[in-house]
């Protein structure tokens, strides 16, 4: 199903209870622009209400996946130099775009996979942060190059890259600003594989199908925030309050009694519990009092 006509900077399709979202500027080497932050948000939020999708996978069109912000915008201001002036820095004119982008896709139900396909850069690196699982091909390029245009690092990344990679790790790319290919990526830990380019999609598919096919929706969804949200608490006795009360709460439900039956019975299994309705009534766990 394609719904591009919704899309001017990305397209948006579902096919096989996966969405696939790709970031369509090609002649730009896909640069980021605002319009392209809200319909990634759109397509993102459109996956997450859809029960029939169960993973999405985000990509770039053409030699690219995102060569990073837009220095040169079709109205000729450029992402860094604007003219106004906001005194009140908790104005909302002063959130960074990416940052709004990697905050919807730490929010998802759905498990996010990154195929990224080729240089991968300021922004085009950061937006992947906050994607659950990131393939690259061999010929991707990264590099966190914001100290060499005078800026400092967003999209969240100063709270994502350290968890991913280490600090000492992310302090070096980002006070370098240099470029480094994939094989140094996947060293680091900030990508899972390296595929060439015909075989990195067709990678990306078979994880999302995995994870289709054979994982209870809701469990995922529950999954995917456990492990996002633990790896900021202070002490494990945070993750044994939420790891108590999902497992208490999913061994009652019919899913678990289906995952017990289809592993028995040699089949794949049928869940029928569905994000949009049967989270567990302690969801969102983190605005309890307990917890803020």
């Amino acid at each position: 199903m394609d719904l591009q006509s919704d899309y001017s900077e990305v397209s948006y399709r579902v096919e096989n209870a996966i969405a696939t979202i790709t970031l369509n500027r090609p002649d730009k080497m896909n640069a980021f622009t605002p319009v392209m932050m809200g319909e990634m948000i759109k397509a993102l939020d459109a996956a997450d209400a859809d029960d029939r999708v169960r993973a999405v996978v985000i990509t770039g069109a053409g030699k690219a996946f995102c060569a990073g912000a837009d220095l040169k915008p079709q109205d000729g201001g450029g992402p860094f130099t604007s003219d106004e002036t906001v005194d009140d820095l908790s104005d909302h004119r002063v959130r960074d775009t990416g940052g709004r982008l990697t905050l919807r896709l730490f929010e998802m139900h759905k498990p996010v996979i990154a195929a990224i396909n080729g240089a991968a850069v300021g922004i085009g690196a950061t937006m992947t942060l906050a994607m659950d699982v990131r393939l690259a091909s061999d010929d991707a390029r990264f590099g966190f190059v914001f100290a060499r245009r005078g800026i400092v690092p967003e999209a969240a990344s100063s709270w994502f890259l350290p968890r991913l990679v280490g600090l000492q790790r992310a302090l070096e790319w980002c006070m370098t600003g240099r470029i480094f290919g994939a094989g140094e990526a996947q060293d680091a830990g900030l990508v899972l594989g390296v595929k060439s380019a015909d075989e990195l999609l067709p990678a990306a598919y078979a994880l999302a199908r995995e994870i289709a096919e054979n994982s209870a929706p809701v469990s995922v969804a529950l999954t995917r925030q456990m492990l996002w949200r633990m790896a900021g608490e202070s002490h494990p006795m945070a993750a044994h309050r939420i790891d108590s009360r999902g497992v208490y709460r999913r061994s009652r439900s019919s899913d678990a009694k289906e995952g017990v039956a289809s592993f028995l019975e040699k089949r794949l299994p049928n869940y029928e519990d569905k994000v949009s309705r049967d989270m567990p009534d302690f969801y969102p766990w983190w605005q309890e009092e307990e917890y803020r």
